[in-house]
């Protein structure tokens, strides 16, 4: 039968990801470091800074693929998967990122650009900021009460994981969406501090927002361990959040799963014991 390899099985797109692929009754090769199984799918060993593609693809004819956090050379970690999955004749679901369509010269856009060069059905998916990182990235911001980004007043259309793995999964279980790219967003846009003072009502206490400029930010990442180039590019990506373009809303869940996307509100009931923990 055939297989779909999900790249960064065991990440926040990667785990809801292949739970809905399994209910869907597809097999699963999920890629992580260790190779083992993960929730429910095969396990195959794979870092992404070396990799190896011996058995990788054996009886995969779907890759989802992803830059996984904490790297940054995506074009020299990502192309040479794309170059092995378009030799094998596999099709590509590429989760790239919001806005990188506006210049050619974005590294995610020039992946995109080989994917769709590449001759094999593909679909690109384009999610906003996630909703998740406030119990992962922000994390510490929300447990000690003030979160510290250089958003300005920038307003982001946040979205859940949960709608990114749907959104990924029926792009994989379907060829209706091939040859397009999807920008997937959440309903409504927030600003930092409108985050905060939602978190603050579904959390019962009380959580602030200060804006701190980029260059204060990175050093504050790379202080608590953060390599210097993943925090520099962090750093960067909040430019769009405080010019505006994180802001908009589209329908591209609503395409592909048929349903509209998650509130803010409902991501962070859904998280509340993790938000906590």
């Amino acid at each position: 039968m055939s297989k779909i390899l999900v790249i960064g099985a065991t990440g926040h797109v990667g785990r809801p990801l292949i739970r809905d692929l399994i209910a869907r009754g597809e097999q699963v090769k999920a890629a992580s470091r260790s190779g083992a199984p993960v929730e429910g799918a095969e396990g195959v060993a794979f870092d992404i800074a070396r990799p190896d593609f011996t058995t990788l693809f054996a009886g995969v004819d779907r890759l989802f693929l992803l830059l996984p956090g904490g790297y940054a050379d995506s074009k020299g970690l990502l192309l040479p998967i794309v170059q092995a999955a378009a030799a094998r004749k596999v099709k590509i679901v590429f989760m790239s990122a919001l806005g990188v369509d506006a210049d050619d010269s974005i590294p995610f856009r020039q992946i995109e650009i080989a994917i769709e060069k590449s001759g094999v059905p593909f679909v690109i998916l384009r999610p906003n900021w996630f909703s998740d990182n406030f119990h992962s990235f922000w994390k510490y911001g929300v447990d000690h009460g003030l979160i510290t980004v250089p958003a300005a007043e920038g307003k982001t259309s946040f979205i859940d994981v949960r709608d990114i793995a749907a959104s990924a999964a029926a792009a994989l279980t379907s060829s209706r969406f091939d040859g397009k790219a999807y920008d997937l967003t959440g309903p409504e846009a927030f600003s930092y501090g409108e985050a905060a003072g939602l978190l603050s009502s579904v959390l019962g206490r009380k959580i602030g927002y200060q804006s701190i400029d980029t260059e204060a930010f990175v050093a504050m990442l790379t202080g608590a361990g953060v390599p210097a180039d993943y925090a520099a590019f962090v750093g960067s990506i909040f430019h769009p959040v405080r010019e505006g373009w994180s802001a908009r809303v589209t329908d591209g869940v609503q395409t592909l799963t048929g349903r509209a996307s998650l509130a803010l509100r409902a991501y962070a009931e859904h998280n509340k014991a993790a938000l906590l923990a």
